[in-house]
């Protein structure tokens, strides 16, 4: 039987705003990347999802991202290393007190928006991000995309590399994500997404934007919880999993 975890990003919010319905959403998901601060969340925002993850048995990951509250975190940052692997620690950190104080931990490490993009190519921004890992903790898994410089660089240091992919986003021939800035980076279909994610979960393969049909060998599926109908979208992908015989379960 195959098995694949199912992420999504939480806590996106600020102050009285809210982007997901992360209460929902975490009856479906079995691993939460919980935003940290600087592209969303707030320490209220985190604690109150760190406490509902634990309650439901979800497993916390610290999604961290360049320092963007006003554009979300997908704006292109050129951060130095040394500035950015001690923000990444920082992000950690924030989030490793609220997740103790819900009787959980910070399980793992996945980069946001435009810092997991960059990090698929630029070995010198995944260095920093994987020096920002070691300063928190010594041990954590890192999420990002196969063949990514991220997942290298954390493998050389001896942390563990999971590997990702995304039903709802369209990849290019080369197994990268096709930028949010294009027509048709996101899939919104929700019959293709389901589709997509029973591929994904047990051939490993998914199409391109070109049509081409890519491998994409990944141990956890990301649902974003900013499109409309996420909730409801989640559950049809959860359900469409275990009826493929696809167990569904955390990584970590």
């Amino acid at each position: 039987m195959s098995a694949i975890d199912l992420n999504a990003d939480l806590g996106e919010g600020f102050g009285r705003w809210r982007l997901t319905d992360d209460e929902q959403l975490l009856s479906v998901v079995t691993s939460a990347n919980v935003a940290c601060g600087f592209h969303a969340g707030d320490a209220a925002t985190m604690r109150r999802v760190c406490e509902l993850a634990a309650e439901r048995g979800v497993t916390i990951g610290a999604q961290v991202s360049y320092r963007d509250l006003a554009g979300f975190g997908r704006r292109a940052m050129d951060v130095p290393p040394a500035e950015l692997a001690a923000e990444v620690a920082y992000q950690i950190g924030a989030l490793e007190v609220f997740a103790r104080a819900a009787g959980a931990r910070v399980a793992y490490v996945k980069p946001h928006g435009a810092l997991y993009n960059r990090v698929v190519l630029d070995e010198e921004q995944a260095a920093a991000v994987v020096e920002g890992v070691l300063l928190a903790d010594a041990a954590l898994p890192v999420l990002g995309l196969p063949g990514s410089r991220l997942l290298d660089a954390a493998r050389k240091a001896g942390l563990p590399a999971v590997t990702e992919a995304f039903a709802d986003r369209a990849y290019t021939d080369q197994g990268t994500l096709v930028p949010r800035g294009l027509d048709g980076a996101v899939v919104t279909d929700p019959a293709t997404v389901v589709e997509r994610s029973v591929s994904l979960a047990r051939a490993g393969t998914v199409a391109s934007a070109a049509g081409s049909i890519i491998e994409v060998r990944a141990r956890s599926l990301c649902l974003h919880g900013d499109t409309p109908g996420a909730v409801e979208l989640a559950r049809r992908v959860r359900r469409r999993l275990e009826e493929s015989g696809v167990r569904v379960e955390a990584f970590a």
